[in-house]
């Protein structure tokens, strides 16, 4: 019975190892937070200080953890909650139908929201968060996101802030993840798994 217990505990230790893979730095912790820096400025002078914060879980948390401090700085004394969606499907790709798996749990009738992302690819998700806050009664949702694919679109959503605009790479890092690994790495990185 131990040599069983044993070789299931190996076997679930396995599981749980973050895979291989080699990472090249896209931009430096340095190069992010001069940009995080730049976007509280630009956020502060279009928004003001009494803000909502909305932050899409679970790859915009590192990002959304910096910005808020950034724009502490700047003088913003955002209200924050989080909500986290999904797109499900029976395959790889997205059926482009967005499930609320947890939703914000604050008031927004009234609010400048401030509703941040980690990426903006096929826009699907950002523009049903957003249509979503302003159905229930927000005044303004601006978009703000840690990287655009611009080219990944398949709707017509723009962010109204940017850090990084970038090709269609994969990329993990500052939140990011590869099967659950990497976001805590301080930048963001191409990965290779060869």
């Amino acid at each position: 019975m131990a040599a069983d217990k044993d070789s299931n505990t190996n076997t679930a230790s396995e599981a749980a190892k973050r895979p291989p893979g080699t990472v090249e730095v896209m931009y430096s912790a340095a190069e992010i937070s001069a940009r995080v820096s730049a976007l509280a400025d630009e956020i502060a002078d279009t928004l003001g200080p009494d803000i909502m914060v909305v932050a899409v879980l679970k790859g915009s948390f590192v990002f959304t953890a910096d910005l808020l401090r950034a724009l502490h700085h700047h003088g913003v004394h955002p209200r924050i909650d989080f909500m986290t969606l999904s797109s499900y499907g029976t395959g790889t790709e997205s059926s482009g139908k967005i499930a609320i798996t947890r939703d914000i749990t604050d008031d927004v009738r009234g609010a400048k929201i401030l509703l941040i992302d980690d990426i903006l690819e096929s826009g699907r998700t950002l523009a049903f968060a957003r249509e979503l806050l302003q159905d229930r009664g927000a005044e303004r949702v601006q978009l703000c996101v840690l990287l655009d694919k611009p080219e990944k679109r398949k709707i017509e959503v723009d962010a109204d802030y940017v850090g990084f605009s970038i090709g269609d790479s994969f990329v993990v890092g500052y939140g990011l993840d590869y099967a659950h690994y990497y976001r805590e790495l301080p930048y963001i990185g191409t990965i290779s798994t060869d």
